[in-house]
């Protein structure tokens, strides 16, 4: 007796689901998309910090101004900021709306920079990378802060040189590239010393090699410091350069405690192999 009933045919099995491993590792296509993601969402907090930046622009052209309303007082001449076409001072707003932005949102679009670099970070790696930004960003807003405070002296010392009965027609949108570039050098000065550290905590610079330059590290701090305030006013170069040394050796004392912390670790292990 032959059976109708027909034979049952095997059902596909469902691949079974990936799980992510857990030692934090993605795949390339998985690593693009979390970086699509973070910079998606960076570039809409600057967005927002724009609209914040063009609201303030009107407050940053009066600090602005202020340097130049100060040469025309100290120097007797003529002195005001000229927008050369007709785009020049909406290009000039958008300017200082796109830099204001990036600096009210940089706490959001460093986070996310720090939230894709984390999962390709060792526990050490991230204990480095936490102690360098909460160090690096004080230091560096204070240094933007000491290159706002010599900048009116900077711009009555360079145009000093200019002939007597002259005008002083300053394009604004230069000015406003002279003052970002000033302001930024300063604040990068006053982060070099969290480099220093850096590099002695990753074993490429130890302190004796750091306090060994201390001689060339002074000079190249009084010659910023000279060229960044003028010669006359040796009081703004003085108040310049003082944090600037105390920060150099700064980084010397705490490369020189962990060169110990790492010599007495080493001490110990060889103590051990030796038992």
């Amino acid at each position: 007796m032959v059976s109708t009933e027909r034979a049952k045919t095997p059902r596909a099995k469902k691949p079974p689901r990936t799980k992510p491993p857990r030692d934090g590792r993605m795949s390339l296509g998985a690593h693009l998309v979390e970086l699509r993601k973070r910079l998606f969402l960076a570039a809409i907090s600057v967005v927002v910090g724009m609209i914040v930046g063009w609201i303030l622009s009107d407050y940053v052209l009066e600090a602005l101004r202020l340097p130049i309303e100060e040469l025309a007082a100290e120097q007797g001449r003529v002195a005001s900021l000229n927008f050369t076409d007709v785009s020049s001072a909406f290009d000039l707003r958008l300017q200082i709306a796109f830099t204001v932005g990036v600096v009210v949102s940089s706490p959001f679009w460093l986070y996310q920079l720090w939230a894709f670099m984390v999962p390709g970070m060792k526990k050490k790696e991230k204990q480095y990378a936490v102690g360098f930004v909460a160090a690096a960003v004080p230091l560096f807003l204070a240094g933007c802060a000491a290159g706002w405070f010599v900048l009116p002296h900077m711009v009555v010392l360079l145009t000093g040189f200019a002939p007597q009965d002259t005008t002083a027609i300053i394009s604004a949108r230069v000015y406003y590239d002279f003052v970002l570039k000033l302001v930024l050098a300063i604040g990068i000065a006053f982060v070099l010393p969290v480099f220093l550290v850096l590099l002695n905590f990753a074993g490429v610079l130890s302190a004796r090699a750091i306090l060994k330059s201390w001689r060339i590290a002074i000079l190249a701090i009084t010659l910023f410091t000279a060229l960044a305030t003028p010669a006359a006013d040796v009081m703004s170069m003085f108040l310049l350069a003082i944090p600037m040394v105390l920060l150099y050796f700064g980084a010397a004392g705490i490369a020189a405690l962990n060169d110990r912390r790492r010599a007495k670790r080493l001490a110990a292990i060889e103590s051990e192999l030796d038992v």
